[in-house]
Order: structure tokens, then C-alpha cells, then sequence
């Protein structure tokens, strides 16, 4: 009976073709290099076109990370679900009315009050919390040492809806409020210019003619001057924050009329305009009737943002005697609105840069293209001495991938610099990604497999006879 003596080391079928593949793809590449590096001023000016195209691509991207990490963090700063109401001057609207003489009776407005917040928070379904403001400017001092700043006064849920909170010391709680105590959260701006060598808790700040106690120290928010004028908020590092009823009862109330108020209203009407030294801050909180300078309200849901300031614009026009004096606004909204006027705008960028991918992967076809003509008995004496269609379509196929690639390579580099060029010479935030880099890597691969295939198929299906007898 015959034995068959099998090889115990013998390779599997599976892992030959794995070597043998192995050793196509390292020979397509050193052939591949070698004719890249005999024309290499030719090969740079064809990866050209690729280098722009990603290069462009990486900077729009980072423009687009960038502004979109800005909208977030102006969200943020805003807060979440928020709708905020400010007064403004009594509009009126309607046709013009040919007879002068006839002239509508002006109504009466309250002006925005601590009673309307309190109406919305208990009447407007959706509403999670209100908080209203009145910010005054005066002076603090402590020791000697005076600086003007804002003095603002909020309620409880305040800080929670604004995302701010305490490094120091703790919040208001409900006394403070029932009581109208006189303490105060202070900035960290406020905490080093006047508690520079000792902890402020406990301790006491005059502002205006009024003292109040330290109890918290807000965390320090870097927010840049552009961003706080374009979102209209303030830099709370220099403001001073006390309970609403403590700025009403102990500081500044609009909506009661003082002996103060009456002797300050006889000595403006006794001075002309020409002599008066006041500024305009100064000036408008004179003409301000309105209890409240703002009110903040959270909205539970973000679908009930929009029906919530709808119920809260009607309610207030009939509270105001449909007295057009106050402006309600979304910031969620407009800042969506804006993240997808940013995102259009990029597209479009991305679009226009995209063009130049195009046009460098036609370049690179028509670089090949032009190179099988001038290399034609090297195809011919490779096919000669035994190469396949297959060995010389992985060659082109590998020289219009290695220029794609080079192009690509260095365009991710060229367009890191630009996007921190921008950064830092525009003032426009940038920020490359690790995606964006893979996905101009990929790009420009796939440029080079895309227009490389058609020069590098016509290459492998040329006749070897005629190759050799070519002239």
C-alpha cells in the first residue's frame, strides 16, 4: 500500500499569495519611485494642483471647526433655552395719518417691572425659571481704593440659566432675598483689585453709598471684547451681583419716585443741555422709567422656545396697554441662524476649493498620459521579459498615486500654516482636526487611484511588438 509523505512546512496557498502580492506592490513601488525621481521638477509641478486643493480644504475646515466652536461657546455664554427681554423706546406703528391735527392719546406704560418676571414665571406654560436684572454703575471702594464698575442685581436662579459659578464662597439663598440683605458675589476681576492679599469672604465692600458683604467669588470667564459687544453682555469679572430686592430696597428703585428724584429732575431742568458735564450712561439712566433693565426666562424645551415668546410677547403688550416699549429676543435662535449662515458660506468656500483637486487630478492624467508616449519601449521591454497587463497598471497606477500623495502630504502641512496664519493675522478662530487630515489624506489618494486608472489601463493594453518597433 503507497504512503503520501506530505511536508510538514509546507506554506499554505494563502499565505504564498500574500507574499507574492507583497512583493508586487514593494516592486510597482521602488519602479514606481524610481520614475518619479528621474522627472522630478515635473512630478512637483503636477502634485501642485493637489497640494492648493487640500491645503485649501484644511484651512475652510478649520474656519468651519472654529466658528461652529464659537457658536457653542456663545451659546454658552448666553445659556441654553434662554429668551431675554429688554426695554426699548415706545414705537409706533401703522399708516400716516394726512390730518396733523389729529393726534392718538399716548398711554400709559409701566415700563418693564419686577411684577411682569414675576407674571411670566407664573402664568407662561414651559418656563423653567426667570430672572430679572438692573444694573446700575457706581463706584467701589474698599481702603482707599475706588473704581467704577456695574452693580448688578438678579434673582436666585440667575447664575444657574447664565452658567455661572461660584470659585469662592457659596450663593444667595432665600433670606437674602426675603430680607433684602446687603451681600454681594463679586468678579474676579472685582476680588483682585481689591482683595489682593486677603480671602474677600466675610468681608465688606463699599459701592455707591452703600456696603455690602462678600459671600462668593465668581469663576474667572475670559470672554474677548469683540465677543461681548457683538453678544451685547458684560464682563463679569468687574461686576458686583446682589439680590434684586436688595437693589431695589437699598439701592435704586425706578418705579417709586424719591425726594432724591425730584431735586435731581429740578436741577436738570434748570441747566441747559450746553452746561450739563453728565455722560450718556448717565443721561439714560435719567430717562430710564423701567424697574428692570432685563429679564432672562429659561425655557424647559427647546421646541417651546419660539411659543413661549410668542405667549410672553402677547402678555406683556396687554400688561404695557399695548405700549410697544420692550424687545424680546432668542439668542439660541439667532445664533443657529448664524452657525448656518457660517456653514453655508463654507460649503461654498469648500466647493470653490475642491476645484482645485479637480483640476490637479487632471493635471496628474495628463502628466501620465504624456509619459506612456515618451516611455513606450520601456513597456515594451517589460512586457518583453515577462511582465503582465497587471505589473505595468499597479506601475502607472503607483507613480500617479505617489505624485497625488505628495501632493497631498505636503498640502496638509501648507494648509495647517495657513489656518494658523488666519488665526493669528485675520482674528478668525481656526482649529484643524484630526478628521480633516484624514480626510484630505484620503482625498488625495483617491485622486491619484481616480485619474491615474484611465492613463495607467491605456499603458498596461499596449502591444508589445509595437512598443518595441516604436520610434
Amino acid at each position: 500500500m503507497a504512503t503520501i509523505a506530505i511536508e510538514p512546512d509546507a506554506p499554505r496557498p494563502s499565505t504564498s499569495r500574500l507574499r507574492t502580492l507583497a512583493a508586487h506592490v514593494a516592486f510597482s513601488g521602488r519602479t514606481a519611485a524610481e520614475a518619479v525621481g528621474h522627472n522630478k521638477l515635473r512630478a512637483g509641478l503636477t502634485s501642485l494642483g493637489i497640494l492648493f486643493g487640500v491645503a485649501s480644504v484644511i484651512a475652510m475646515l478649520a474656519i468651519g471647526n472654529g466658528a461652529e466652536q464659537e457658536i457653542l461657546e456663545q451659546m454658552r455664554l448666553l445659556g441654553a433655552n434662554n429668551i431675554v427681554v429688554t426695554p426699548i423706546v415706545e414705537q409706533k406703528e401703522g399708516k400716516v395719518d394726512k390730518d396733523d391735527s389729529k393726534k392718538d392719546t399716548k398711554k400709559f406704560t409701566p415700563g418693564l417691572t419686577y411684577l411682569d418676571a414675576q407674571s411670566i414665571a407664573r402664568e407662561v406654560p414651559d418656563v423653567g425659571a426667570t430672572s430679572g436684572e438692573v444694573v446700575l454703575n457706581s463706584v467701589i471702594t474698599r481702603e482707599g481704593h475706588h473704581r467704577s464698575g456695574k452693580l448688578v442685581g438678579v434673582d436666585s436662579p440667575y447664575f444657574r440659566m447664565m452658567n455661572l459659578h461660584t470659585a469662592e464662597g457659596g450663593e444667595f439663598v432665600p433670606q437674602h432675598f426675603s430680607a433684602a440683605e446687603p451681600v454681594a458675589i463679586i468678579g474676579q476681576g472685582v476680588r483682585s483689585r481689591f482683595f489682593t492679599t486677603e480671602d474677600p469672604i466675610g468681608h465688606q465692600l463699599k459701592v455707591g453709598n452703600e456696603w455690602v458683604t462678600v459671600i462668593g467669588v465668581l469663576e474667572d470667564r475670559k470672554v474677548s471684547q469683540e465677543t461681548a459687544q457683538q453678544l451685547g453682555i458684560r464682563d463679569v469679572n468687574m461686576d458686583v451681583y446682589i439680590p434684586l430686592p436688595t437693589m431695589l430696597v437699598r439701592f435704586r428703585n425706578r418705579a417709586e419716585v424719591t425726594q432724591q428724584d425730584v431735586e435731581a429732575a429740578s436741577r436738570a431742568f434748570n441747566v441747559t443741555s450746553s452746561d450739563s458735564t453728565e455722560s450718556e450712561d448717565q443721561l439714560a439712566e435719567k430717562k430710564n422709567y423701567n424697574q428692570l433693565d432685563q429679564i432672562t426666562v429659561q425655557v424647559d424645551k427647546s421646541s417651546a422656545v419660539t411659543s413661549v415668546a410668542d405667549v410672553m410677547r402677547r402678555m406683556l403688550t396687554r400688561r404695557h396697554n399695548d405700549v410697544v416699549d420692550f424687545e424680546i429676543s432668542v439668542p439660541e435662535l439667532l445664533l443657529k441662524q448664524q452657525q448656518r449662515t457660517k456653514t453655508i458660506f463654507n460649503i461654498v468656500l469648500g466647493a470653490i476649493a475642491s476645484i482645485s483637486l479637480v483640476v490637479g487630478g487632471i493635471g496628474i492624467m495628463n502628466i501620465m498620459l504624456a509619459s506612456i508616449l515618451e516611455r513606450i519601449k520601456e513597456i515594451g521591454v517589460r512586457r518583453a521579459v515577462g511582465a503582465t497587463q497587471r505589473d505595468v497598471l499597479a506601475q502607472f497606477l503607483t507613480e500617479a498615486v505617489m505624485i497625488s500623495l505628495a501632493g497631498g502630504i505636503a498640502g496638509i502641512i501648507v494648509g495647517m500654516i495657513l489656518a494658523s496664519a488666519i488665526d493669528h493675522l485675520a482674528k478668525i478662530h481656526t482649529i484643524v482636526s484630526l478628521a480633516s487630515v484624514v480626510v484630505a489624506f484620503g482625498v488625495s489618494v483617491a485622486v491619484g487611484l481616480v485619474f491615474g486608472i484611465m492613463p495607467a489601463s491605456r499603458a498596461a493594453k499596449q502591444d508589445p511588438i509595437v512598443c518595441l518597433r516604436y520610434e
